[in-house]
């Protein structure tokens, strides 16, 4: 695997700055919130002019990546402006996150990566007066793997997650503690996570993961949505969009399967080479397409 190793090495020096970190708290520096005896960093984004954030988006980089890379990767910044949504770009230990399947540092050194990220939420909620129900998370790859995570732990600070080329830990307890929306958004030819789950190697070692489907299905159990995923006829060729609406609770869960996708996020602003990760799909922007799905949850 060490062509794998390389890839996830790289995307440590790929990436842009997207503006100063900055705080809402005064008790730590801008930038900071202290947890767990650590002073753990973000990037924070509040569109200009703003007075009454609809929502905040928590948006979780890769492996290797930090927050202000995630930032320039999913231009997010944007999403956030046409939304009316603070969005934070926190960043992992080791440039990675504990996200239950052992398989990166955090993980192994007991980090408390879902403390740490429902202290930011709950910090960010207060200080923007962002109402209970309005926190969002999504990531990209290992930070997919943690976005699940934080919503099977922690649906009563998020409402809806949406995680591209990533999944969940197969043998990783969730039990949300009430419905919780999802759009999964994942490459059928991903070469780093499988479409198809079952094991894979990362940045920081072995797992076994959950298919796509299977996690979409998952979802779809623990929601009770009355009836199976359905297929949009309006999506068909590159993508194919498949929900389960009318869930507990409102919420929903949509799986969006790009066909020859690879380990990329979609119409994203940069990529490794596509012999390394697979092809980049611009048919779908998962940036606007989470950012509208998380728009939607507000009613």
């Amino acid at each position: 695997m060490p062509r794998l190793t390389a890839v996830l090495t790289a995307l440590l020096i790929i990436g842009g700055l997207a503006g100063a970190p900055a705080s809402a708290n005064p008790l730590d520096p801008p930038g900071t919130l202290t947890f767990g005896g650590l002073q753990r960093t973000y990037l924070l984004h509040v569109p200009p002019g703003l007075q009454q954030p609809a929502g905040l988006v928590i948006n979780l980089h890769g492996a290797g990546m930090n927050g202000p890379q995630q930032a320039g990767l999913t231009g997010y910044n944007a999403v956030a402006d046409r939304y009316g949504f603070v969005v934070a770009y926190p960043d992992g230990i080791d440039a990675s996150w504990a996200d239950g399947r052992g398989a990166s540092i955090p993980d192994r050194e007991g980090i408390d990566d879902v403390g740490f990220l429902s202290a930011l939420i709950e910090r960010l909620s207060r200080d923007f007066g962002i109402a209970p129900g309005r926190a969002f998370v999504t990531g990209m790859s290992a930070g997919a793997f943690m976005a699940n995570r934080l919503v099977c732990d922690r649906a009563d600070l998020v409402s809806a997650a949406a995680p591209v080329a990533g999944t969940l830990g197969a043998g990783l307890p969730c039990a949300p503690s009430r419905p919780v929306s999802m759009m999964a958004v994942h490459g059928t030819a991903d070469p780093v996570v499988p479409f198809d789950g079952g094991p894979m190697v990362g940045r920081g070692g072995a797992s076994d993961i959950l298919s796509a489907p299977a996690l979409a299905e998952r979802w779809r159990e623990m929601n009770r949505c009355p009836g199976p995923l359905v297929d949009d006829p309006a999506t068909t060729g590159e993508i194919d969009e498949m929900t389960a609406a009318g869930c507990a609770g409102g919420t929903e869960v949509v799986l969006v399967r790009i066909n020859g996708g690879g380990h990329t996020w979609p119409a994203g602003r940069f990529s490794l080479p596509a012999a390394i990760v697979g092809p980049t799909s611009f048919a779908v922007d998962a940036s606007g397409a989470t950012g509208q799905f998380f728009a939607a949850q507000l009613g």
